[in-house]
């Protein structure tokens, strides 16, 4: 029974306890956590995808404006979601930066150093207002060489800083949201 009962609680890409005699021993011990695991992100079509990155910056705190800009697949230059970050600064008071999100559903490539340039260059189509923050969401990951650009760009002096969200991070962002991994059918 036990094993019927694993099998209908656990995905196959979903890690499984060890060395626990009962379920009921491991509940006990009452974990906390998000636990991220691999999601069916071939489950999902280029516009789901951008709909599930909306929903995530729809329902954050912090975020707020946000809008669904073009399109799917429509010559976007680089834009396909937009958001204002709002940060609470105790001494500060509250800053506002401009968000822009691209939106890459890659299940077979990575984004490459090419891809990364093109629509840093093309945020300078967006301005003004300047652009703060370009976010590149991706169901897949990023090239050796697009990592190292983006990682020398962020510390080097240029006023627009380059978020990378790969699959691993929206895997960790989306295990503390439970109700949208079920929405967008991803587990």
């Amino acid at each position: 029974m036990k094993s019927g009962l694993t099998k209908g609680v656990y995905d196959k890409d979903e890690p499984l306890p060890i060395q626990v005699e009962d379920l009921g021993t491991l509940a006990a011990t009452q974990p906390t956590g998000p636990i991220a695991t691999r999601l069916k992100w071939e489950s999902l079509q280029a516009e789901e995808f951008e709909r599930l990155i909306f929903a995530l910056i729809s329902t954050t705190s912090g975020y707020e404006n946000p809008s669904w800009l073009t399109r799917t697949n429509a010559p976007d230059r680089g834009r396909d979601l937009a958001v204002t970050c709002v940060t609470r600064d105790q001494l500060g008071g509250v800053i506002r930066s401009r968000v822009i999100i691209q939106c890459k559903h890659w299940l077979a490539n990575s984004i490459s150093l090419p891809d990364v340039t093109t629509i840093m260059a093309e945020m300078r189509l967006w301005e003004p207002p300047k652009v703060d923050v370009l976010i590149i969401a991706t169901s897949g990951r990023f090239t050796t060489d697009a990592l190292d650009y983006i990682e020398k760009h962020n510390l080097s002096d240029h006023a627009l800083r380059v978020e990378m969200w790969p699959e691993s991070h929206l895997e960790r962002l989306l295990a503390e949201r439970p109700g949208v991994i079920a929405e967008f059918r991803l587990r």
